[in-house]
């Protein structure tokens, strides 16, 4: 499981990894731990170490330009915190906006989280035909919200005071 944010040097974020990988990234010196999970530290017979949720690395890494977030079943549950786009209850499928019957694809403007009632409900239909209301509109993530959208750390609107870059 990824669960841990690792941020450049520059503190813009670059992926998730797993506990592990970022405890061994810390151990070797090539990141520190920016936020730690409270009350939780990892423990040796010489090391005393904070279970990290963010590190950062201490050298800058060059990362090719990426344009769009990949879509996935998985992105868009997490884009919207695992609740349905029309009744607000914990949602556990993916509903098309514009049903892939007619012409709709797996596109972050065209997919939602749904609970499965309403997915249900809704079938192969737009929302307007079915008489359903979206709560709020779908949003394609950029690459960097993406990620932080799936450690919890982004709100879609700003981040945490705990990631903003700090003054010179």
């Amino acid at each position: 499981m990824r669960e841990t944010l690792v941020l450049n040097a520059s503190f813009e974020p670059l992926a998730t990894v797993s506990l592990r990988r970022a405890v061994v990234l810390v151990l070797q010196d090539k990141a520190v731990v920016e936020r730690a999970r409270p009350g939780l530290h990892l423990h040796s017979s010489s090391v005393e170490l904070p279970v990290p949720q963010v590190i950062r690395l201490r050298r800058y890494v060059r990362v090719p330009f990426r344009r769009r977030a990949p879509w996935s079943r998985r992105g868009v549950l997490v884009r919207d915190r695992h609740r349905c786009a029309y009744c607000g209850r914990r949602a556990t499928t993916v509903d098309h906006v514009l049903p892939r019957s007619h012409g709709g694809g797996n596109t972050w403007l065209n997919t939602v989280a749904s609970c499965a009632e309403d997915n249900h409900r809704k079938a192969d239909r737009t929302p307007e035909q079915a008489g359903m209301r979206l709560l709020r509109r779908p949003f394609e993530p950029t690459p960097s919200d993406a990620l932080l959208l799936s450690v919890g750390a982004y709100d879609g609107e700003r981040l945490p005071e705990w990631l903003a870059v700090p003054a010179a």
